[in-house]
């Protein structure tokens, strides 16, 4: 798993691409993206799956601000990204979110 951000010069835009990798992603046939920036819309198109088995996606997010977010397998196992920039307590369970900053 990691994050890649790439910094708009002509805006406060941060591309941001996640990426669960074949090995934390198992034999998953899907995964979500969801967090702060989709409203935790756990209904949101599914990643890209490479060839490889790794799953990606990029956002456009807002700089100056911080996403909560967690990748959702397969629509019933919920993974951290282990590369996230911090990791927050979710108001929903035990487990803690990721975090981007950007």
């Amino acid at each position: 798993m990691s994050l890649k951000k790439q910094y708009l010069k002509t805006k406060p835009v941060c591309k941001v691409t996640f990426r669960l990798n074949a090995k934390e992603a198992g034999q998953a046939e899907t995964a979500r993206l969801v967090g702060d920036f989709n409203a935790w819309d756990s209904a949101v198109p599914p990643m890209k799956k490479l060839k490889n088995g790794d799953f990606t996606q990029t956002l456009a997010l807002d700089t100056d601000n911080e996403y909560q977010f967690r990748y959702l397998i397969n629509d019933e196992i919920w993974e951290n990204d282990w590369e996230a920039d911090d990791y927050q307590p979710s108001p929903l369970s035990l487990e803690d979110n990721s975090v981007v900053r950007v």
